[in-house]
């Protein structure tokens, strides 16, 4: 059990702190049954059926909070996949610190064909610019399995929150040059890495993760299908698709090296169904056309679940940017005339902290995923942390605690 150096709310006595781990011993027995808190309708359509639709709307809580809120602005069209993103700053974050996870969790174990969507950084420092010869030998050590643990115990958390059907995003935009955990600097330990890592988290009992490889669209630093790990550790072909150059028009998205038709024909290659992680306006505007062209994509092609990044510049709920593209977008998800304005919430959604991408050789302009904040570090005393809200999140609010003499 580590020690770490935290900020705590408040301290228990060590009598008491045993009591509560006893009983999280005999929790953690049952929440380590796959059948306790999963299920086995994960949220991918049948042959001609529906896409799974969500949402990207915050990391935390209030991500959860707006679920509800922007089902309701689509006229109770229901919103089954929950999307959020692990730290990339530190390990002990990309193995899902004791909190960060409870909420979405909670939520996901209230309906069984809910999806949660967990986009996973596969190295730490992942926004920090790290020099190409830098991760080339990351990527080299994480293939001869010096970070398995890391992933090891980001699976077991994942099982005993009772999430153990999570969609892995699992270094996503890998082609592109925004992230440590990108492709380019040396493809075959990319892929020998991301091999190691699903081996890891597909070891832990009761596990019954999905993976999802999501390139962005169209040829950025390196082709995608360079990076491609094989169909053995890949569950869904995946692609982040934003209204953007170089592709002028949305035939152009379709029909350009990389592009939206060259995810449909390889994953059918492959035997493998598609996503849409991440996708959404940007450089091009508020633009209602490209936003009737994507969801008639979808529509034809029956994705395992979509999730739109709602926030400026990208969103239709949460951005008042786009009222054109917003008025498409509730049309067509809820069936309703767009009657009134959308009704966004109070704060604004937290946005990517990374600055843009270096301009790769063929230039398309990088989108960060949503960055979360670092957990504060400078604590004024050491403390026992133990992961008390893998057991029991649902009752707890203040969820770190002390022993103190």
């Amino acid at each position: 059990m580590p020690v770490q150096r935290r900020l705590t709310k408040f301290g228990i006595g060590a009598t008491a702190l045993c009591l509560l781990v006893g009983g999280a011993v005999l929790a953690d027995h049952d929440a380590s049954d796959p059948r306790s808190g999963s299920s086995d309708a994960q949220g991918a359509p049948e042959p001609g059926g529906t896409t799974a639709v969500g949402a990207y709307l915050d990391y935390g809580p209030q991500g959860v909070q707006r679920m509800a809120e922007l089902s309701r602005w689509l006229g109770g069209t229901e919103l089954r996949v929950g999307h959020t993103y692990l730290p990339g700053d530190l390990w002990e974050n990309i193995e899902g610190r004791p909190g960060f996870l409870a909420s979405w969790a909670a939520w996901r174990k209230a309906a069984e064909d809910r999806m949660l969507v967990l986009n996973t950084p596969m190295l730490e420092r992942n926004e920090e610019r790290v020099s190409d010869e830098e991760v080339r030998g990351l990527l080299r050590a994480g293939a001869q399995g010096q970070f398995d643990e890391h992933f090891r115990r980001l699976a077991e958390r994942l099982v005993r929150l009772g999430i153990p059907d999570t969609v892995i995003v699992l270094g996503w935009e890998m082609n592109g040059t925004t992230y440590t955990h990108r492709c380019g600097p040396d493809p075959v330990a990319w892929k020998a890495y991301w091999n190691r890592i699903v081996t890891t988290m597909r070891s832990v009992s009761g596990q019954e993760f999905r993976f999802d490889f999501a390139p962005s669209r169209g040829l950025d630093a390196v082709p995608w299908t360079e990076c491609y790990p094989g169909d053995d550790v890949v569950d869904i072909i995946g692609m982040d698709s934003y209204d953007q150059p170089p592709a002028r028009t949305f035939d152009e998205q379709v029909s350009e090296p990389y592009g939206l038709q060259k995810q449909v024909d390889f994953a059918a290659e492959h035997g493998k169904p598609i996503s849409f992680p991440e996708w959404g306006l940007f450089r091009n505007g508020d633009n209602p056309e490209y936003m009737r062209r994507m969801l008639e994509w979808m529509d034809l092609h029956k994705p395992v679940y979509q999730t739109i990044t709602d926030y400026c510049p990208h969103g239709v709920w949460q951005c008042a940017d786009n009222p054109e593209s917003s008025k498409v977008f509730r049309e067509m998800l809820s069936g309703l005339p767009d009657a009134t304005e959308p009704s966004a919430p109070a704060t604004e959604p937290s946005v990517p902290a990374a600055e843009p991408s270096a301009t790769p050789t063929t230039p398309v302009p990088d989108e960060p995923a949503p960055t979360v904040p670092t957990p504060d570090v400078n604590a004024p005393e050491w403390c026992l942390t133990v992961p008390l809200d893998d057991w029991f999140g649902q009752w707890l609010t203040d969820r770190e605690f002390c022993v103190r003499d």
